[in-house]
Formats: C-alpha cells, structure tokens, sequence
C-alpha cells in the first residue's frame, strides 16, 4: 500500500513496454516532407535507431501521423537508404518516426546492425 493517500505505487508494469529496444546513434538524415502545395527537404539529426524506426532532432513542425521520406546512410556503410515512415511521437523538437513498409531484408539487417550498438533506454 502506498505512504501517500489517493495515489498508487508506480511499478514497472505501469510503464509502457516498447516493442523494440532503442540504440544510440548519430547521423544526418534528409527528411522529405510536403509542406502547404510542394515538397521541402529538411535535414535533422539521428539520436536513436530501433528495428522499427528512429528518433531525429528536426527543426519543424511536423503533426503527428504525417508521412514522411527519411534519406540517410547508416554509420560505417556507404549504401543510402531512403524508407517512408510516419510521426508517432514529438517532445519539443525531438520526433518519433516508425518506419513503413521495410524491405524484408533492410529489417534482418537492421536487427544486426543495432546489435552492436549502445542501448538508449
């Protein structure tokens, strides 16, 4: 029971689980996205990477479930990937983004890749 009236102990149950585990990485990654009649590229900053998607610093403002083209190379590899993804989560200037329909074989290689890297949660 808890020390203080009306309010319930918090366990680890009470927080949300994340379906895939978020790893620290950073790199530049181009964002396409359509503003009013027309498309605009914005850089922003990669601070996490998960096998579903990643979290950037950009300064916009984006609504959550926009749909946008994320370009980037993963550190240490010189292939471009450009993959759609859609918002899920903005706090402040640091944007959620899941990535949508992720080639098979992108997705086994991603797993792999941040294997290696330090978690972020």
């Amino acid at each position: 029971m808890s020390s203080h009236p009306g309010k319930a102990p918090i366990t680890t149950r009470d927080r949300r689980q994340r379906r895939y585990p978020r790893y620290r990485c950073e790199f530049m990654v181009v964002t396409t996205l359509f503003f009013g009649n027309q498309y605009q590229k914005l850089e922003a900053h990669c601070k996490d990477l998960s096998e579903a998607g990643m979290g950037l610093l950009l300064a916009a403002e984006v609504p959550i479930g926009e749909v946008v083209s994320l370009n980037f190379c993963l550190p240490g590899l010189t292939e471009a990937w450009e993959l759609r993804a859609v918002l899920r989560h903005r706090r402040g200037f640091h944007y959620g983004f899941e990535f949508l329909s992720l080639p098979q074989e992108r997705s086994v290689f991603l797993q792999k890749y941040v294997d290696g890297l330090p978690r972020a949660d």
